[in-house]
């Protein structure tokens, strides 16, 4: 991809909190770590890479988390890009401890998460986090609790805004009585669209819906599909036209797909340009689990 192919003007934005402009499509951190999200990337200069090209295409919003590495996402974000540009929101995530490579396990006591947030300042460099996400509630802790040591960080100026990740709309209702909640980070794709009714809530109420797992891999499209069918007709990916998918389905959709290679990134940030006919919207959105996509 040229370097003039993709400018920030494809890209749609939202203003995240009434006062952030982002632009839709961003860019998720996880993938530039090691294995299973546990350590250094295999190929640091390449994870360093993948970060400085993301802020020449465009993207302003990066998605991150203390447990991704864990904090090997957080350090390479400042090592490649700090100091940061002025427009650039850095979203991070705390709540999720990681005792081993593939275990994830939620911890929300106050205590703990006082203490993400100071360690995120301080791995980012920063003196302010955009967007502070409780990456998952912890069921044995009270919710007032975790979201009102967010709350007191947020009125000590160490927070901006703060999000929910993981929850439903019983959980986004409780929550908001607590905090001012700006956005919403569940699991959501083309194939997996269990978190519509959180959807539905963000829409209504114009919360940022940041879907993570956006295009499952890759591993959406079977041969004789229709996301195959229209990736051709568009001369595409069935990557792109999935990201596109998502885009088009919300207008407060913030897709982050992640990736460790700067090929991967160029191809998924062109779906920011690509524009589906309400047909072949309509096509998609018509598909259920089980189909042949």
């Amino acid at each position: 991809m040229r370097e003039e192919a993709l400018h920030a003007s494809d890209y749609e934005t939202f203003l995240l909190g009434g006062d952030l402009p982002v632009r839709r499509l961003g860019f998720g951190a996880m993938r530039i770590t090691g294995y299973g999200v546990w350590g250094d990337p295999e190929n640091p200069q390449e994870a360093l890479a993948v970060l400085k090209r993301a802020l020449k295409l465009g993207i302003n919003l990066i998605d991150t988390a203390d447990s991704y590495g864990p904090a090997t996402s957080e350090d390479l974000i400042a090592q490649a890009l700090y100091p940061y540009p002025s427009d650039l929101v850095i979203a991070t995530k705390g709540g999720l401890v990681r005792p081993g490579r593939d275990a994830w396990v939620p911890v929300g006591r106050p205590e703990y998460l006082i203490q993400c947030v100071e360690m995120s300042l301080r791995r980012l460099r920063i003196d302010r986090i955009d967007l502070y996400q409780l990456h998952a509630i912890d069921p044995e802790v009270p919710l007032e609790d975790s979201l009102g040591a967010l709350k007191a960080m947020q009125e000590q100026g160490k927070i901006r805004h703060i999000g929910l990740s993981n929850v439903s709309v019983a959980e986004i209702e409780r929550a908001r009585k607590i905090v001012d909640v700006v956005s919403v980070q569940n699991h959501y794709n083309l194939r997996n669209r269990h978190s519509e009714k959180v959807l539905d809530y963000c829409e209504q109420h114009q919360l940022g819906f940041i879907p993570w797992y956006p295009i499952a891999s890759g591993d959406l499209a079977q041969p004789g599909g229709i996301l195959n069918a229209i990736a051709k007709e568009k001369e595409s990916t069935p990557v792109q036209v999935a990201l596109a998918w998502l885009l088009k389905r919300s207008k407060v959709m913030l897709p982050i797909p992640g990736t460790s290679s700067v090929k991967h990134l160029e191809e998924n940030m062109a779906a920011a340009s690509l524009e589906l006919s309400d047909q072949e919207f309509a096509q998609l959105q018509a598909w259920k689990d089980g189909g042949n996509l």
